[in-house]
This record gives C-alpha cells, sequence and structure tokens, in this order.
C-alpha cells in the first residue's frame, strides 16, 4: 500500500518498556478482551483487533466527538509523543495508516455533519498500562474506550507474519484500520448500549453481540482502504483477506487443537471476518455496515 507522501500522524506516543498482567485477544487480537469480565474496563467496548462496538446505521448516523489536532513533541510522565516516536520502519508505516485513517473518517464524518475526533495510537513493548488496565503484548493490539487509544506493539506484526500467515503491509495496515473502527463504534455511543445490554445476556448472547462488533470493525477497515483504492497495490487485498481468514474464532480454535464451539465466539469465523472485510473493500460506504440488521 503506497502511504510513503502521508506525514505521520501526531496521534501517536511512546510508552517504552513495561511488564502488564491481564489478557488480550488471542492471537492478536481477536477473542474480545474485554468483554466485562477483562482489563477492568467492564465493556465490549474494548474488543481488541480488539477494540469494539457498533452502529445501528443509517450513514454514519449518532456520530459524535469534537476535533482532534496534531500535537507538537512532548513528554508527559514517561511517555514521548508526537511523529518523532514513529522512528522506525513498522512505527512510520503504522503512523501512516494513522494519517491515512485520519483524513479519510474526518472526511466522511464531515460528509454527514460531524466532526471526528482522532484517536491515539500508542507504542509500547512487553507490557503497557492503559485506561482501561494492564496488559502485556500477548494481549495484541487493543483499543481502549476511556481513553480513545489504541495499543500497539509492533513486534505483533512478526507474529502476524510468522506464526499466522499473514504477511504483507496491508495486513498490518487492516490490523490498525480494524481497531480505528473500534474507535468510530465508541465515538457513536454505541458502545455503551452494547455492554449494558450484555450485562444482563447469558454468556452465549453476549458473546454474539461482541461477534457482530468485531465483525463491523472488520467492515470498517475495508471502507477506510475502498476509500484510498488508488493507493492499493496488487496482492493488498489479498494480503488483508488472508489475515482476516487467519484470525478467525473457528481457525484459531482448530489450530489450538481444540473443538470448535460456534457459541464461544467472540470475534467470527474465518468466512464471516472474510466477508465483511470484502463488504467495506467492495462498497467503500460505513452504510453497508451494518452488522445487527443482517444475516452475518
Amino acid at each position: 500500500m503506497r502511504l510513503d507522501d502521508f506525514d505521520p500522524s501526531d496521534n501517536v506516543r511512546d510508552l517504552g518498556s513495561g511488564s502488564g498482567g491481564g489478557g488480550g485477544f488471542p492471537l492478536l487480537g481477536l477473542l474480545p478482551l474485554f468483554l466485562g469480565r477483562g482489563m477492568g474496563c467492564g465493556g465490549i467496548g474494548l474488543l481488541v483487533v480488539v477494540g469494539i462496538i457498533f452502529l445501528s446505521m443509517g450513514g454514519l448516523g449518532g456520530l459524535t466527538g469534537g476535533g482532534g489536532g496534531g500535537r507538537a513533541p512532548t513528554s508527559q510522565g514517561g511517555a514521548t509523543s508526537g511523529a518523532g516516536v514513529c522512528n522506525t520502519a513498522e512505527r512510520r508505516f503504522s503512523c501512516q495508516v494513522l494519517a491515512s485513517t485520519e483524513q479519510t473518517w474526518g472526511r466522511l464524518f464531515q460528509q454527514q455533519g460531524q466532526t471526528y475526533r482522532e484517536p491515539t495510537l500508542n507504542f509500547y513493548q512487553r507490557g503497557v498500562s492503559s485506561g482501561c488496565g494492564a496488559a502485556t503484548s500477548a494481549a495484541g493490539p487493543f483499543y481502549c474506550p476511556p481513553d480513545q487509544g489504541i495499543y500497539l506493539d509492533t513486534s505483533f506484526f512478526d507474529e502476524l507474519e510468522n506464526k499466522f500467515g499473514a504477511a504483507g503491509d496491508f495486513a498490518q495496515a487492516y490490523v490498525i484500520a480494524h481497531e480505528v473502527g473500534h474507535h468510530i463504534q465508541n465515538l457513536t455511543g454505541e458502545a455503551q448500549r452494547v455492554t449494558q445490554a450484555q450485562r444482563t445476556l447469558p454468556e452465549a448472547q453476549g458473546n454474539a453481540l461482541s461477534v457482530r462488533l468485531e465483525l463491523q470493525a472488520d467492515c470498517y477497515a475495508g471502507v477506510w482502504a475502498a476509500q484510498n483504492k488508488d493507493r492499493l497495490e496488487p496482492g493488498d487485498i489479498e494480503e488483508g483477506l488472508r489475515a482476516a481468514n487467519a484470525i478467525g474464532d473457528d481457525t484459531l480454535q482448530r489450530e489450538a487443537g481444540g473443538a470448535v464451539v460456534p457459541d464461544s465466539f467472540t470475534h467470527g469465523s474465518s468466512a464471516q471476518r472474510v466477508k465483511w472485510l470484502r463488504t467495506g473493500l467492495q462498497t467503500g460506504n460505513p452504510a453497508a455496515c451494518d452488522t445487527f440488521n443482517q444475516p452475518i
């Protein structure tokens, strides 16, 4: 994916190296990490690739938020912020992906008369303490609604390629765009509504809501890519679909040597994840990502 002409986003921080406790999405992300039972932020809003939330759409109705702006490099509480932290190849590309999502979703929100509030991308190594609690790199990338932050240890990209066979820059971009999708869902207020619904539902039904949230975030990632189709290179779409297939709940359960248990799914099957990423890619329309009012 060609993003070299994008200046890295300023909405980034380097949180350094630490050790955390807590869970995340297995693989990467992808199990619901924060289904009201983990990380101290009781809500689905944090599912990963993690992150999570949904929209009963008609366009981008319900989008809210104030404007986000660039920030000069600063150091606060041991964290360094600003584009200067995008100082490795993996970080720079991640920062350029974030900048592209800011431009794309800023435009889509503006078309609906809304202002897009930009998330912060937090780089860390080994472990981190977020507004949702502590986590280790094993948790994979995740989104935390209270601080509107995406958390990423870029070593995850090595795991994505070597363990899950999902190599390529677009596979990496898909991970970040998925987390941005959760941020969008958070801005709509659906995160709180889903969390409240889950508190009264049996586990299997709560998991089913998580699946729909994750699939919508996949679709939003596809929308972002479709809105930037002139930047896609041969093989990019295949890279993204291969990554989506690799992290389906059924595939992960099967590869772990266990039984495939659909009621335990929290992110969707491989076929579902591929379907909804492709839906976003083919339509480029957020309104097509209504995973709550159509079969998944």
